[in-house]
């Protein structure tokens, strides 16, 4: 892991009508860095992950990935926001992993996973459909290639939609609650696949209420309290002698 700075995030803002639901964010991830989001329902932990890939617009701030503005650009000393082909493109240096998968129901895992390489870098099918192939296998499904959606498990949909996101090889992977939509039993297949991304050296901002996959995986915790960053350090120190009396509240309530 380096000390460069793979996603900085600063001074960012975002409302909803008369709700600020970010108020001020700064936070920075080096490249090969796994940060854990964690907090309460409503704190604005997916918002703020929905900003970094410019899914929200923000009001204030700004977010540059591996050095380059994402969703706006400098004019005039001002920040103008880009054209949406623009920022589609941006997009393909950003995997997102959602909470209830969004795999296309018409298209196999395989397909799922050669689309985006296709569509979006306009890979050849032939050379997307090896590496979807490779992907597959890494997540534990070369055996389910050929299956649609409606024939896997949530856990296996899960693990399509992070090979599908690691299709497009992306400078940071984001991952939306990838658990919470998940049967109790099919949690750890999904965790499995995320160790290994992060023993590999992926750059991820993981949300999560998974505290023993923070504890064990995550090289940053950041905890995350009416849209402010409340504390954030390592996830012994967060988690076992937390300093802020809103993150004790939090975790008594979830350990």
């Amino acid at each position: 892991m380096t000390t460069t700075a793979m996603v900085e995030i600063k001074g960012i803002h975002k409302s909803f009508g008369p709700v600020d639901v970010l108020r001020g964010v700064d936070l920075r991830v080096r490249a090969g860095e796994v940060v854990v989001i964690l907090g309460p329902s409503g704190s604005g932990k997916s918002t703020l992950l929905r900003s970094i890939n410019h899914l929200e617009r923000l009001n204030r701030g700004y977010v540059r990935i591996d050095g380059e503005l994402i969703g706006y650009r400098r004019s005039g000393g001002r920040l103008r926001e880009l054209k949406e082909r623009e920022v589609l493109r941006q997009r393909t240096h950003i995997g997102f992993v959602f909470q209830n998968f969004n795999l296309f129901p018409h298209l196999t895992a395989l397909e799922n996973v050669v689309e985006a390489p296709v569509a979006a870098q306009r890979k050849p099918r032939r050379e997307a459909t090896e590496k979807a192939l490779l992907l597959l296998e890494r997540v534990g499904l070369s055996d389910k290639a050929n299956a649609y959606p409606r024939r896997l498990s949530g856990g296996q949909q899960q693990r399509v939609a992070i090979a599908r996101a690691l299709a497009l090889e992306p400078k940071v992977v984001l991952f939306d609650e990838p658990t919470s939509a998940l049967d109790p039993e099919l949690v750890g297949e999904v965790l499995d696949v995320m160790r290994d991304l992060a023993l590999r050296g992926t750059t991820m901002i993981v949300v999560t209420h998974e505290i023993g996959f923070a504890r064990e995986v995550a090289d940053t915790v950041v905890f995350v309290d009416d849209g402010l960053i409340v504390e954030q350090g390592p996830p012994a120190q967060v988690l076992d002698h937390p300093r802020h009396e809103r993150t004790k509240a939090f975790l008594a309530k979830v350990l």
